[in-house]
């Protein structure tokens, strides 16, 4: 099995299942103007307007599936969220008729689907055990870092915005995860659901990665993901003995989530493929500040001052390794 560069940030990659290389063409500074009246027309922002929609989607579908995971097995509602996203994306697939994936695509997103998969209960685990405005920047950082350490390797010298970038994350972790004193007595505990959330982040750097090395359409990449991730969540309840029950509200929150994701992705692919894909990846980058808010207003979460510096440092490092 041939391996490709997994550079995750550069032009002509994705965070999203099976979206082609494409590279943007060079244009002058007068394209896309309205020569009458020197203003942009609507279709120039309609990539920005997508991916936007993708970072709310993306956020909402993870405070849905760590909120629904507090009262639920995690493992059990990941699976059937699968299935709900999976059978969308298949529709969407047949009615698309698009290009299908070759042998070699199909394994690499197959064990895609399995690291993204089975970190995605990991991660609505962690949300369910700790404070969700801390759990989803911790993820997003560890699954920005390690491709971009990739792309490092690979490529040589990083940018400045990288080097920023990690920097800012290092300080976001300390920050987020360092004990803090209670009562006038320092507390050696660290926050609930953090290491879980580190653990999630390296199967979503482990998804980016293979995701990568698959060609295709992007609707049959992701719908052969959804496979590996069924699979991978259905071993774990079964190895687990975990009961398959989910009662009514679990079972809408999970549907939701599955079907936020999935749209989401759909949303991020659009966005790259009529606009910028570095402008698509920084953008989308920042989805775990809706998960932040989401917690914020609905479950009223409260966080120290040194918490709330690092939760900010957290947000502002995804972007900067996403750009660099």
């Amino acid at each position: 099995m041939e391996w490709r560069r997994p550079s995750r940030w550069k032009e002509g990659e994705l965070r999203s299942p099976g979206q082609p290389r494409r590279l943007s063409p060079r244009k002058s500074k007068s394209d896309g103007v309205v020569r009458s009246s020197g203003v942009l027309p609507v279709n120039q922002f309609a990539p920005a307007a997508y991916s936007v929609c993708a970072v709310f989607l993306w956020g909402a579908s993870d405070f849905s599936g760590g909120y629904a995971s507090r009262r639920a097995n995690a493992f059990v509602l990941t699976a059937f969220s699968h299935v709900c996203a999976l059978v969308l994306m298949f529709a969407i697939a047949f009615g698309a008729h698009g290009e299908f994936p070759s042998r070699r695509s199909i394994v690499w997103a197959v064990l895609a689907g399995i690291s993204g998969g089975f970190s995605l209960a990991i991660f609505y685990r962690a949300l369910a055990a700790g404070k969700m405005g801390l759990i989803a920047p911790v993820s997003a950082l560890v699954g920005a870092a390690i491709p971009t350490l990739a792309d490092v390797a690979l490529e040589g010298t990083p940018s400045r915005w990288t080097i920023c970038g990690f920097v800012l994350a290092v300080v976001a972790l300390w920050l987020i995860t360092r004990p803090e004193s209670s009562g006038g007595e320092r507390s050696s505990v660290r926050p609930a659901g953090v290491g879980m959330a580190a653990l999630a982040g390296v199967g979503f750097a482990g998804f980016y990665l293979c995701i990568h090395q698959a060609q295709g359409s992007p609707v049959w990449v992701a719908a052969i993901s959804r496979i590996g991730s069924l699979a991978a969540t259905a071993v774990a309840v079964v190895v687990t003995r975990a009961p398959i029950t989910l009662d009514r509200p679990r079972i809408g929150l999970g549907m939701l989530a599955g079907f936020l994701d999935i749209s989401a992705t759909a949303l991020f692919v659009v966005a790259s493929e009529r606009g910028r894909l570095d402008q698509a990846v920084v953008i989308t980058s920042l989805y775990p500040a809706v998960t932040v808010v989401l917690a914020r207003l609905v479950l009223k979460e409260h966080f120290s001052r040194w918490k709330f510096v690092g939760l900010l440092a957290a947000l502002a490092a995804v972007p900067m390794l996403a750009a660099g």
